[in-house]
């Protein structure tokens, strides 16, 4: 097995993080153009999420089949197969003539986005051990936030240097040299094994899954987190482009370098969980969102930007947790088991524009807060509940 801080440990790590910045930088590359769509293309603020909405929907969707389909036929060449594609369709993104198309072909970028965050944990759980896991977990999920920093922050420069299609443009280069590095440093499975495809297996291993209690629990915490962390960032962006901000593209894309606090939270993860209980490490993250969440509600761009710092370091905190957690607690078929909690994940971030669109209609910014509280203590109380089921930390356990 792989093992902490060892030449392949590196290698593996730095190939999974960039396929993780480059699948997180095209998912996000739309976020801060979303009041650029609705001047362009005559648009609602609903419509114009439903650039984000649609492909975080699909990739959540594209999980339930690479999961299990790399449980019997292998991780590394469906992950370097979809990337590809990925690439392809970047590139095809920037030469769309209306919205219509926009979204369908975001549609298909969703669902080949998938290929990795399905299978790279349990790439890690097939060849890494659970020390150089926990650590290796945590650095991954810091390349999902940076690959969500970097999406958006040059798709806000490059839409105001240029416009909307030099952002695809450009996001497309960065995916290829993200591609190369990819294929380039991940080593070969050694421990992977196969199993003979099968659906009726498939459905089982899911079936299996859902009714465990525990993991069904932490794909709810996880999708609800979610549910309202990603949909507050596009509220934010609708709140500072108006009145008396008036943030351009460019200033809106620079609000996700407050993803930076979720970077660090996630390198860390993988070190806290050694002295404290990952559930309770869970709810911790909870918490800090929820002060978050508080803060925004201050009528400040500085209390704006701090809130968003101290939300991102719940959220990410919280979220690498859960994900480690997820494969320790599945028996077995890994793959389907992080597959079905980035299904909750992914389905939470495209359906909680649905549900604070109403509070911002009828209560703006206020609104989005309060309905944001309401789903956070949901979380908060099934973090304790999993606690109470799971009270060892890591150090216990090994």
């Amino acid at each position: 097995m792989i093992e902490e801080n060892t030449s392949a440990f590196w290698r593996a790590t730095l190939a999974l993080c960039c396929g993780s910045f480059m699948i997180f930088s095209n998912l996000y590359v739309t976020q801060p153009l979303l009041p650029e769509f609705q001047q362009a293309f005559g648009i609602s603020t609903l419509q114009a999420n439903a650039s984000l909405a649609v492909a975080t929907l699909m990739l959540g969707f594209s999980l339930l089949i690479y999961g299990p389909l790399s449980d019997a036929l292998g991780r590394r060449g469906i992950m370097l197969i979809t990337m590809t594609g990925v690439v392809i369709t970047t590139f095809a993104l920037a030469w769309v003539p209306n919205y219509t198309s926009l979204i369908l072909l975001r549609a298909l970028q969703g669902f080949l986005l998938g290929g990795l965050p399905a299978i790279a944990i349990a790439y890690m759980g097939d060849e890494f051990s659970k020390k150089a896991m926990a650590v290796a977990v945590g650095i991954y999920i810091s390349g999902n936030t940076l690959g969500g920093i970097g999406g958006r922050l040059f798709s806000g420069f490059m839409a105001d240097a240029f416009d909307w299609r030099a952002s695809f443009l450009l996001a497309a280069v960065i995916s290829l040299a993200c591609l190369i590095v990819f294929w380039w440093a991940l080593p070969a499975s050694r421990h992977f094994k196969p199993q003979t495809p099968s659906i009726q297996r498939m459905f089982r291993d899911l079936t299996g899954h859902l009714r465990n209690p525990l993991l069904i629990s932490v794909y709810l915490l996880g999708g609800l987190n979610f549910f309202i962390f990603i949909n507050q960032y596009s509220y934010v962006t609708y709140l500072l482009s108006e009145d008396p901000w008036l943030l351009s593209s460019s200033l809106l894309g620079m609000l996700f370098i407050t993803y930076l606090t979720g970077t660090f939270a996630a390198s860390i993860s993988g070190r806290v969980v050694l002295y404290l209980a990952q559930p309770l490490c869970m709810a911790l993250g909870v918490l800090i969102l929820i002060s978050g969440s508080l803060i925004l509600l201050l009528p400040s761009l500085i209390a704006i930007i701090a809130g968003l710092l101290v939300n991102s370091f719940g959220f990410f905190f919280c979220h690498s947790n859960a994900s480690s957690w997820v494969s320790r607690q599945a028996p077995h078929a890994r793959a389907s088991a992080n597959a079905l909690y980035l299904v909750f994940y992914y389905l939470g971030a495209s359906t909680g524009g649905f549900y604070l669109d109403p509070f911002w209609q009828f209560w703006h910014w206020p609104g989005v807060i309060a309905g944001s509280l309401l789903i956070l203590l949901i979380t908060l109380s099934i973090s304790l509940w999993l606690w109470r089921q799971d009270p060892r930390s890591l150090s216990q356990i090994t």
